[in-house]
């Protein structure tokens, strides 16, 4: 969840020295008849997501008040690359775990069949190069062929969890959830805003009419738009008829997003504005003038503290409109508002995220790949990560593309949402 300067930064802290002190209470060496889990990652460096996700089976992690120990152990890891500041060696010294040199070493444990019970598989963070548009080509599509490689050749599958995007790739984001279809094995992907607190505690309700969504926050293009995407689709899907893929995808930078807002609504080109306050209205980190508190800002505020802000118009096949706002300089955390058919007020929430270096909400996160690991069950479905990934990159594609609006007939996803409501509550 943090984003590529923080961990620049925190990288530099670990490597001064100040992240090195013992890891409390890694778990104990690997116990017969315990599940198994391999850790397949692109790096595990200070604050990388290795460090947030995997470490919470290692040290486990806080459950309703109580410090939760996961019934499994990490008996393997591959690291795709190790620069300066590296913690696998240090981790898999203190926890019992071995590191090897393939993926498929690390998923047979050393031996010559398949030896784990799960896989956590975490590409995010690492030197690759960029895609035309500018996606970072993190290999996650890669490393699922290597898992999935071993899973044909020994004739046994186990559950994977896939941090963040699928791939940078849609097709072959795809291809990696058919395959899981195929193969028969439970998949579960995504990012922690879905299943972080939220002030106040609410969901969208399952089958309500939602007519227009607007999601304002902070961050980056091919970071940060995807957890604010993904902020925007768990809480969409639970429309009426559930999901029904998105038709088309206009993204803005600069200007053209303040022109935007000025039109005061979506058939004019913006979106309603009364859904925007009531974004702005939740925020916990509102920028304010110097020597000011809570006061609503101007536009002309907004102009001066947002250097670059970044739109992503789309229209969904069922008509539902969506907007989601990156605002760095006004907002710095994950903002929702939607107007429901009937509705007067709009329904609203802010999905509240703890801060580095104790980030809670990776907690959330694992709590779900632990139940997908115990159950065999994905808690809720992977399409939902599939279509965000492909709204990342449609999003890219138009900036990329000088801010025109593109028809996506590809993301035609379809899937029902789960009905239990997934977030943390306590």
């Amino acid at each position: 969840m943090l984003d590529r300067r923080d961990f620049l930064v925190a990288g530099a802290a670990t490597a001064a020295g100040f992240a090195f002190s013992p890891f409390a209470r890694g778990q104990e060496p690997a116990k017969e008849g315990r599940k198994k889990i391999a850790v397949v990652t692109t790096l595990w460096n200070y604050r990388s997501h290795a460090w947030h996700m995997a470490e919470r089976f290692l040290g486990g992690y806080p459950l309703k008040g109580k410090w939760h120990r996961p019934p499994f152990d990490v008996v393997s890891a591959y690291v795709d690359q190790k620069p300066e500041g590296d913690l696998s060696a240090k981790r898999a010294a203190e926890s019992g775990f071995k590191i090897y040199g393939t993926v498929a070493e690390a998923l047979r444990n050393g031996g010559d069949k398949l030896a784990v019970d799960a896989v956590l598989l975490i590409g995010e963070h690492g030197n690759y190069p960029l895609s035309e548009i500018g996606q970072k080509k993190y290999p996650r599509y890669e490393l699922f062929q290597e898992i999935v490689k071993v899973f044909e050749k020994d004739g046994r599958t186990t559950p994977v969890f896939n941090d963040k995007h699928l791939s940078w790739n849609f097709e072959w984001a795809k291809k990696m959830v058919e395959q899981s279809k195929q193969l028969g094995f439970p998949f579960l992907a995504g990012s922690s805003l879905p299943v972080t607190w939220r002030m106040p505690a609410i969901d969208m309700p399952l089958g309500a009419e939602v007519e227009e969504i607007v999601v304002v926050a902070m961050g980056n293009v091919d970071i940060y738009d995807f957890h604010a995407l993904e902020t925007l689709q768990c809480m969409a899907e639970r429309r009426k008829g559930g999901e029904t893929g998105v038709v088309s995808m206009h993204a803005l930078r600069g200007a053209p997003v303040w022109d935007a807002m000025k039109t005061g609504s979506w058939k004019a080109g913006g979106w309603n504005p009364k859904l925007f306050e009531a974004c702005l209205s939740r925020s916990h980190t509102l920028a304010q003038a110097e020597s000011y508190s809570h006061r609503y800002p101007t536009v002309k505020q907004m102009q001066e503290w947002v250097k670059e802000p970044i739109a992503y118009r789309f229209e969904y096949a069922d008509g539902l409109k969506a907007t989601m706002l990156l605002m760095n300089g006004l907002v710095d955390d994950f903002n929702f508002a939607a107007r429901l058919k009937g509705e007067k007020e709009p329904l609203s929430t802010l999905f509240q995220l703890p801060p580095n270096p104790n980030v809670v909400y990776s907690a959330g996160l694992m709590s779900k790949a632990e139940e997908m690991f115990t159950t065999g069950k994905a808690p809720y479905p992977v399409e939902r990560t599939l279509l965000t990934s492909g709204l990342v990159s449609a999003g890219m594609t138009s900036l990329f593309e000088g801010q025109k609006k593109i028809e996506t007939p590809h993301l035609a996803v379809k899937y029902q949402p789960a009905k239990e409501s997934q977030f943390f509550r306590e």
